[in-house]
């Protein structure tokens, strides 16, 4: 079964979050027939290329219980859906700005009963709420989407990292990270996840308070 390749890099899953999880792989065959959310190509390889690319964010940050997280140009519910079934104690706020996308992701978020997954049509400028974490999974470049983001975090921080942005990249990352010019930390995923997909993936760490 596809959802193995979770099982092998999260293997305290509940039986619930194991539910859930395979679900995912039905959930969205379904509704990339009717919406074209990722290539036929990518629905194949779900599991390693959306799924375990989010949950990377996991692997460099334990999210503590009632973290709030938003979750910036989600597109089809990606990273915030798997982040969302394997962190239930944490809030999540999964916002895009185009209508069928987000569309998906509510009827995906209902379909695996995720109460802690608020969904919204929104544009991340016009938010006026604050979190403790904003995610992403390269919708721009890095310096354009911090200054997205600037001003929503919460001055007070109760995980090992202080809030700021984590932020699913790939490539050579050098001019982008000298455009940003901020302090960071780069985490590169192949140093937990050993499928070839992973070699140049990372996550950035953008601390903001």
């Amino acid at each position: 079964m596809a959802v193995d390749l979770i099982l092998k890099y999260f293997p305290d899953l509940s039986e619930h979050q194991r539910s859930q999880f395979t679900q995912l792989g039905e959930l969205y065959r379904f509704w990339n027939e009717q919406v074209n959310l990722v290539s036929r190509q990518d629905v194949e390889n779900l599991y390693e290329r959306h799924v375990l690319h989010s949950l990377g964010i996991a692997k460099v940050i334990q999210f503590t219980p009632h973290t709030t997280v938003l979750d910036v140009g989600t597109g089809g519910g990606f990273p915030g859906i798997p982040l969302a079934i394997l962190f239930p104690d944490v809030d999540f706020h999964l916002v895009d700005s185009v209508g069928k996308k987000i569309k998906v992701v509510g009827e995906v978020t209902l379909a695996l009963g995720l109460t802690n997954a608020q969904v919204e049509q929104v544009r991340a400028e016009h938010l006026t709420d604050t979190y403790d974490f904003v995610v992403s999974r390269a919708v721009t470049r890095l310096r354009p989407f911090y200054d997205w983001v600037r001003g929503k975090f919460n001055r007070h921080y109760n995980n090992e990292l202080r809030n700021g942005i984590l932020y699913l990249k790939g490539g050579d990352l050098k001019d982008e990270l000298q455009e940003l010019g901020r302090p960071h930390r780069v985490f590169n995923l192949a140093t937990f996840f050993e499928e070839e997909f992973f070699l140049t993936k990372k996550v950035v760490y953008v601390p903001m308070i």
